[in-house]
């Protein structure tokens, strides 16, 4: 009998999409770091500018007729009716998917627009559909947060699993005197290290085996899950690391 290693994709194909702005930053910071392995990248977008900078290599401009390649204004109409424009190609990126991964920024105009019909597309194709979203900071003003409170509703019976990461909380953690930008890029960084605790599972082998049959078993139809991170090195690192997780936020608080 002929021996073959086994390649991850060969068990799962595994999505992961990154929708509007807040999703093409996760995108890029997960290929930078290539902290994510085993898994296909998407970034979707309105904003044909944005797309030229993003580092994946499968990427779909949505709504080129309505938006003309421009942003969708912080509008989560226009993001949803962007995607409807797109219905075919979406369709087209997503059909042999055995899960998907969908990540944003919640709030702003695509990412919350477009995000609950990708959902519906993935879904519909027979993935595991699993949603990784951030809520606004509070200082990025009400108006935002009530727009992302809306979207992740909308979201939340369209897929298996929904993860939702409030930026608050995120404050509580870091230097009070970080820049703008720095408490935005641990933002990104939190939200794919949300997509990369659950891929590994199924691309990278452990000490207890899991495969994506498990994975499907835990999160088909689960609804709203928490999530905690903690690294640790040297002696009881596994205790450690679960010690110092970021504290995960109350069901209140999503």
């Amino acid at each position: 009998m002929a021996l073959v290693k086994p390649d991850a994709n060969t068990f799962a194909r595994i999505k992961v999409v990154g929708i509007g702005g807040g999703g093409g930053n996760v995108i890029n910071s997960m290929l930078v770091n290539q902290s994510v392995q085993g898994v296909d990248f998407i970034a979707i977008n309105t904003d044909a500018q944005a797309l030229l900078t993003n580092h994946s290599p499968i990427k779909l401009q949505i709504g080129e007729k309505l938006t003309k390649g421009l942003g969708s204004g912080s509008n989560p109409e226009v993001g949803k009716k962007a995607a409807e424009e797109s219905h075919q190609q979406l369709e087209e990126l997503l059909a042999d998917s055995d899960m998907v991964f969908l990540a944003c920024g919640m709030g702003g105009g695509t990412g919350t627009g477009a995000t609950p019909v990708v959902a519906d597309i993935a879904r519909k194709t027979g993935a595991l559909t699993v949603a990784v979203v951030t809520k606004p900071f509070l200082f990025e003003g009400t108006r935002r947060m009530v727009v992302a409170d809306d979207g992740i509703e909308e979201l939340r019976d369209r897929v298996d699993t929904l993860i939702v990461i409030p930026n608050q909380r995120l404050l509580e953690t870091i230097d009070i005197g970080m820049r703008l930008e720095d408490a935005f890029k641990i933002s990104d960084s939190v939200l794919g290290e949300g997509v990369q605790g659950i891929s590994d599972l199924i691309t990278t082998p452990g000490l207890i085996n899991v495969d994506f049959a498990d994975v499907r078993t835990i999160m088909t139809s689960s609804g709203t899950a928490l999530m905690g991170i903690g690294s640790a090195t040297g002696d009881d690192k596994a205790a450690k690391a679960a010690g110092s997780s970021a504290p995960a936020p109350t069901p209140t608080s999503l």
